[in-house]
């Protein structure tokens, strides 16, 4: 058997489990179908650059969520259902028949994440509670730390076990952001001591290490607070995976976003994130006051 026939073999023998993850996270056989299909194509691709794949079904579940989710992602731009730029897809359309026959394999629960959550926290659920794909694995593809992709998933977890989306936790949250960001500005250090979880850890990615990021990490409360006291002069309240956070912007571009895991009303984790396909995900919104 030739290198080309054994690859294909394997790929169909993940083409119904990929299917299915795809299936989920975008609700419609004719996208989940062409994910699929341009997952084959960059495992085509990949292998035509000769880089040899160590775990071959975990490198596809990565490529298929990736692609689910940059297309989720367009949808909520463009607050459109079809694939971008193809109008091939409206013939394409599932009859009302397959419709019900999807809704049925879906169930209830995750018709309501399609329709509520944030791509993200889409994403985090589906691997996670469907599929059972372990957190430390399902971060990367998000571009998040394994805490905050944890808490993603709570919360969509929390927006199913509600009928209707919890906007007071949203809001909670977003006013502990909010204090913690005022308290930063005007170098408050008992107040942001209070909103700390003891606990509590700053992460820095790359990109912002890049722009001149002072370190990695930071853990413990008054470590965070000492670090933070004083700065965030020009912080702006903006959103992230539908969550509150904070951002720095230059020349009216988003250059840095603050991205906060709220946990019981304490600050748990803070992530300088500068990767420009998470950035792509922020969003504005006015300030709360707790």
């Amino acid at each position: 058997m030739t290198d080309e026939l054994l690859l294909a073999e394997q790929f169909e023998t993940e083409r119904p489990r990929l299917r299915s993850v795809a299936q989920r996270m975008l609700g419609n056989d004719a996208a989940a179908d062409d994910a699929v299909q341009e997952a084959w194509i960059r495992l085509v691709r990949t292998d035509q650059r000769g880089k040899e794949i160590d775990n071959l079904a975990g490198w596809l579940t990565t490529v298929v969520s990736r692609i689910c989710l940059d297309l989720l992602r367009s949808r909520t731009s463009r607050r459109e259902d079809d694939w971008p730029d193809d109008a091939d897809f409206v013939d394409r359309a599932p009859t009302p028949e397959e419709q019900v026959e999807l809704a049925d394999a879906i169930g209830q629960a995750m018709t309501v994440v399609l329709d509520s959550l944030a791509p993200a926290e889409r994403l985090a659920y589906v691997l996670k509670d469907v599929f059972a794909v372990p957190f430390d694995q399902i971060a990367p593809i998000i571009g998040r730390s394994e805490v905050a992709t944890r808490q993603l998933a709570s919360r969509a977890r929390r927006r199913l076990q509600e009928p209707e989306p919890r906007e007071d936790l949203a809001a909670a949250d977003a006013a502990v952001v909010d204090a913690f960001m005022a308290a930063s500005r005007d170098n408050e250090f008992a107040a942001l001591l209070e909103l700390l979880d003891p606990d509590a850890e700053v992460r820095v990615d790359e990109a912002a290490l890049a722009m001149g990021g002072q370190a990695t990490s930071i853990k413990g409360g008054r470590e965070i607070a000492e670090f933070f006291a004083g700065r965030a002069k020009a912080a702006l309240p903006a959103t992230l995976d539908g969550g509150a956070a904070s951002c720095w912007q230059h020349l009216g571009e988003i250059k840095v976003v603050f991205a906060f895991t709220v946990v019981d009303g304490k600050v748990k984790q803070i992530e300088l994130l500068a990767d420009p396909s998470v950035l792509t995900r922020v969003g504005r919104r006015s300030p709360r006051r707790s």
